[in-house]
């Protein structure tokens, strides 16, 4: 019998958007040694690449193979164009027809704020503001807030609203989020109720791959429900389509 539990989704799965434009971009300019990275505009509007969409096409074709009670009923997608591309993208793909799956743009689901330190390379940010990096050193990845920006606690924070939410309105529903690399992190440390060295040392063992699947089904420990993780940076729908895995990350320092 499966396990019912009004507070939770019944399963909640997690996708980094597809390979952007500033993914290939940010790959460039550190390799070249550049102090900035080249793209223009705003981060918000920052689009897919042509491998990025073949990603979201093949993780969204693999969806729709699966049986109609395990694809998911909700779609909920950061508002950066990236992460919008890949949810269209991956939705049509997939066969999951509007209205009957909603698709829901999100603004708490947006990439980490990275302020006066956004798009400089590791060398510009090192020769733009060594004092920032001495001091994000000093306090830690977890920790660090560049001036303007976010630090991982302060993404953590609009997180638990989000968590707050899809509990209140989609109890019983199979929730895919489609956001950022940093986002999939975050919620991996609230869901696994993690420490900043456990979710660090996550972070630091792989990056998370561009349109990597990363999902939780409910279950049950010690008496409690809770949802269980299943796959975490999965990847055989992106390997089986022949679609190139990446994992650049994205715009920030490194």
């Amino acid at each position: 019998m499966a396990l019912h539990n009004p507070a939770n989704p019944s399963a909640l799965w997690l996708v980094r958007h597809g390979e952007s434009a500033g993914n290939v971009a940010r790959d460039e300019a550190e390799r070249l040694g550049h102090a900035l990275i080249g793209i223009s505009g705003r981060d918000i509007d920052v689009p897919l690449s042509a491998l990025g969409e073949r990603q979201s096409r093949a993780l969204g074709r693999w969806i729709g193979q699966l049986q109609p009670q395990a694809r998911p009923s909700v779609v909920l997608c950061s508002p950066y164009a990236r992460a919008v591309n890949t949810a269209d993208l991956l939705v049509q793909a997939a066969g999951l027809h509007r209205p009957a799956v909603e698709l829901i743009v999100d603004e708490r689901l947006r990439e980490k704020e990275f302020g006066t330190l956004n798009r400089l390379t590791k060398h510009g940010i090192l020769q733009q503001f060594p004092e920032e990096a001495a001091r994000r050193g000093e306090v830690g990845k977890f920790y660090y807030r560049p001036p303007g920006g976010e630090s991982w606690c302060d993404v953590i924070l609009r997180l638990r609203s989000v968590l707050d939410h899809v509990r209140l309105q989609y109890a019983g529903e199979r929730v895919l989020v489609v956001a950022h690399q940093v986002i999939v992190l975050c919620f991996r440390y609230l869901l696994e109720e993690l420490d900043e060295s456990r979710i660090l040392a996550i972070d630091r063992e792989q990056e998370v791959a561009n349109c990597s699947l990363t999902s939780y089904e409910l279950g049950e420990v010690g008496g409690r429900a809770k949802l269980l993780l299943r796959h975490y940076n999965f990847v055989a729908p992106l390997e089986a389509a022949g679609a190139e895995v990446t994992q650049e990350p994205d715009v920030r320092p490194a």
